[in-house]
């Protein structure tokens, strides 16, 4: 059931520094697999918003997996869910009201909206599954990134995630913090994000995606559970040779302090061309306990991880 989104109630709060963030779960943040409930079902071609199997989603849930610019896939969603990827990545853009999904603003399409392209169907999955796509009962992630401008974006997808109660996580202000109540859909925006308009909601639906210069700042991981990097700001190495020692200490160190302010970890622009060099960074990052490992190639990363699982 659809319910209006309560009206923002904005406190003033002292933050440590201009950017904040926290782990989905505490059973999400290292790697490996998450037990399948059973009867599964299988999303075949035929499967849509509108009529969902019944039962939760068949794969094997892979908490490392994080489809990056899933909505250029066949099945926005779907094709992901399918493989077993616990993170979906969507770009947003807000045209007259609506928040559009697209990559470039020449694509953008009035009948792509979060709602009917991501929405909808985790929420029809999740019911399906007993309150989790997976049956397991964890959360997986909706990775929102702003195209645009950030305030006005962000309290529309506020607006829109609202719409979801029983399906979204929620983070609520107290006066020791935040205090998240885990839903079958955790959504964390990315791209351009209001910071300060974020840590003023007394009640918000989404949470706030970090950078490595906010690994120390302080700041709540109920409000930051993540910090995403692009892999080439902090790393020369792209899978060629061995890696180098002081690259490798560096991102074990990275993933070590993330880890202990209850953050998890991803970083984009890695290799992602298959082949002996994605493999090489992807062993790395999983070595590393990097927590997304961040991909267009659903099918190599899933049969990487399951060959890895099963080795």
């Amino acid at each position: 059931m659809r319910t209006p989104r309560p009206r923002h109630a904005l406190v003033p709060v002292a933050l440590a520094g201009a950017a904040l963030l926290v782990p989905l779960s505490a059973g999400s943040a290292v790697a490996g697999t998450r037990p399948v409930a059973a009867d599964p079902v299988v999303l075949g071609a035929a499967t849509s918003p509108a009529a969902p199997a019944a039962g939760p989603v068949a794969a094997q849930p892979l908490p490392q997996a994080h489809a990056h610019n899933d909505y250029e896939h066949e099945r926005p969603l779907l094709d992901a869910v399918e493989r077993g990827f616990t993170s979906v990545e969507a770009d947003v853009y807000l045209v007259d009201g609506q928040l559009l999904v697209a990559h470039d603003p020449e694509d953008l399409d009035p009948a792509r909206t979060l709602q009917s392209l991501y929405l909808e169907p985790l929420e029809d999955l999740a019911e399906a599954g007993g309150g989790s796509l997976y049956g397991d009962g964890e959360p997986v992630q909706l990775l929102i990134d702003i195209k645009g401008d950030a305030v006005a974006t962000w309290l529309a997808i506020e607006d829109v995630l609202a719409q979801y109660p029983t399906t979204m996580t929620s983070f609520t202000m107290t006066d020791a913090g935040y205090d998240a109540t885990p839903r079958a859909v955790t959504a964390v925006v990315s791209g351009n994000r209001p910071v300060d308009l974020m840590a003023r909601d007394h009640l918000r639906w989404s949470a706030y995606d970090g950078r490595s210069g906010d690994l120390f700042n302080g700041s709540d991981p109920d409000f930051m559970p993540l910090v995403s990097d692009n892999w080439a700001n902090q790393f020369s190495w792209r899978g060629e040779g061995e890696m180098p020692a002081a690259e490798r200490a560096k991102l074990v160190d990275f993933v070590t302090a993330a880890h202990l302010a209850g953050r998890e970890v991803r970083f984009w622009n890695t290799p992602d061309a298959p082949g002996p060099a994605r493999d090489a960074v992807w062993s790395e990052l999983v070595a590393a306990q990097v927590d997304q490992i961040n991909t267009d190639d659903l099918d190599g990363l899933r049969d990487f991880l399951l060959a890895r699982s099963q080795a």
